[in-house]
C-alpha cells in the first residue's frame, strides 16, 4: 500500500483547512494510506512514498516549523531521493514559501516534485476547498504512476 503524509503547519487555520479538505479527497482513494500530521520527525520522512507540505508563507518566508524539519533532515542526510514531494499553502500577500519548499524538496532532497504548489489567497472559500480536492487526485495520480516502491 502506498504511503502518503500531509505535515502542515497553520497558525491562523487556513493552512490547515486546506490540509484537511486535501486528505479528505486522498483518503477516497483505494490502496493509499495517508496521515495528517502537526508534527513529525525528520527521520519518520522516509516511512512514505510522497510528502505534502503545507506551508503558509508569513512576511515573505515559510514557518519555522517547516524550515526546522527540512534543515534537520538535510543535516542527518535523510533519504528522500525519488519519493514524490507536493506543497500548498495560504497566504496573505506574496505565497513564497510552497515554491521555496519546493526548491528544497527537489534540489537538496533530489525529491519527484510537483512543479505548481497550491497556493490559496486568505481564508479558504468552497471554490479554494475544490481546488484542494483537485490537488489531492494530482497527488494519487502521480504517485500511482510513480516507480517508486511502496513500503
Amino acid at each position: 500500500m502506498k504511503r502518503i503524509l500531509i505535515f502542515y503547519y497553520s497558525r491562523t487555520g487556513n493552512t490547515e483547512t486546506m490540509a484537511k479538505a486535501i486528505n479528505e479527497e486522498i483518503k477516497s482513494h483505494l490502496g493509499i494510506e495517508v496521515e495528517l500530521r502537526y508534527q513529525v520527525t525528520p527521520d519518520e520522512l522516509t516511512n512514505y512514498d510522497a510528502i505534502v507540505f503545507g506551508a503558509p508563507t508569513y512576511h515573505r518566508r515559510m514557518t519555522q516549523t517547516i524550515s526546522n524539519l527540512l534543515e534537520e533532515a538535510a543535516i542527518n542526510k535523510i533519504n528522500l531521493k525519488n519519493k514524490i514531494g507536493a506543497a500548498f499553502g495560504s497566504y496573505g500577500w506574496s505565497g513564497e514559501a510552497p515554491r521555496r519548499v519546493l526548491e528544497v524538496l527537489e534540489n537538496i532532497f533530489q525529491m519527484n516534485v510537483m512543479k505548481s504548489p497550491l497556493l490559496i489567497k486568505y481564508t479558504p472559500r468552497q471554490d479554494s476547498l475544490e481546488k484542494c480536492k483537485e490537488f489531492g487526485k494530482k497527488i494519487v495520480k502521480q504517485l500511482m504512476h510513480s516507480s517508486q516502491p511502496s513500503k
